[in-house]
């Protein structure tokens, strides 16, 4: 068997200080730092990474910058409680049961945290590219938008714009600069257009400025960026909403059986 030798920092670019907040949340992230666990000493952490005080102390100013964990001078430093979210899409890809609110801030709520939508925006627009080939439009084609931002414990948490048919979303509430009751997937339903299959495409990417602001994040780190194609009967696509939330602070998770 081969054996694949890494030299640590041979070919990283990043600073000293970077690449040992990268390892250090890496370990948050996995959960061999727990939440409420408390990370190694200085005195430990200088000597695993072979590093100055200083250069420490900056590496845990990133993690602390990114609410990751807590701390002060001189004392020690904790893996803040809840910080890393698990989100289950299949779970509130389905139309809400009457009277009920949105799937995804019931599912939010489960991890203890006050979950709220707020709706930024409904208008008419030229969608990007990916999004009018998920609803097969023509490149001279509009949409309609619905901009939201999803918010846990007022922190946002995820940047929505969600784009419709303007043959289906014309002259209903889709088109209303009003929250809708139930989420979008029990309005389409009401409509005739049921959600039958969900595609989803995620990728990683560097924040946009607007993704920046709206989610207040504190440094470029990547984002996980969602494509999600609803289709309804006979393989209608009925909406295409494109989902943004901080790669750090999220993990999605998938079930699947075997074909």
């Amino acid at each position: 068997m081969t054996v694949l030798t890494i030299e640590t920092g041979s070919s990283d670019r990043r600073s000293l200080h970077e690449r040992i907040a990268a390892d250090l949340r890496d370990d948050i992230m996995s959960g061999d730092l727990a939440p409420g666990a408390n990370l190694p000493s200085t005195a430990q952490l200088k000597a695993r990474f072979g590093a100055s005080n200083a250069t420490i102390q900056k590496a845990l100013q990133v993690l602390k910058d990114e609410q990751l964990v807590v701390g002060r001078a001189g004392a020690a430093v904790t893996v803040r409680e809840h910080r890393q979210r698990t989100m289950r899409p299949a779970a509130y890809m389905a139309p809400a049961c009457s009277g009920q609110p949105y799937r995804w801030l019931t599912e939010a709520a489960k991890h203890g945290g006050r979950a709220h939508s707020t709706l930024l925006d409904v208008a008419e627009v030229r969608p990007p590219a990916d999004v009018s080939a998920g609803l097969d439009l023509a490149d001279s084609e509009t949409a309609l938008l619905r901009h939201q931002v999803l918010s846990i414990d007022g922190e946002p948490v995820e940047l929505v714009k969600s784009y419709y048919p303007l043959a289906i979303a014309r002259d209903t509430a889709l088109a209303d600069t009003r929250k809708i009751s139930g989420g979008t997937p029990t309005l389409l339903a009401e409509l005739g257009f049921p959600p039958r299959l969900s595609v989803d495409r995620v990728s990683a990417r560097v924040p946009t400025q607007e993704q920046y602001h709206a989610l207040n994040l504190p440094s470029d780190l990547p984002v996980l960026r969602t494509l999600r194609v609803v289709y309804s009967d006979n393989s209608r696509p009925v909406e295409v909403t494109v989902m943004v939330k901080a790669g750090h602070l999220y993990e999605l998770q998938y079930e699947f059986t075997p074909e």
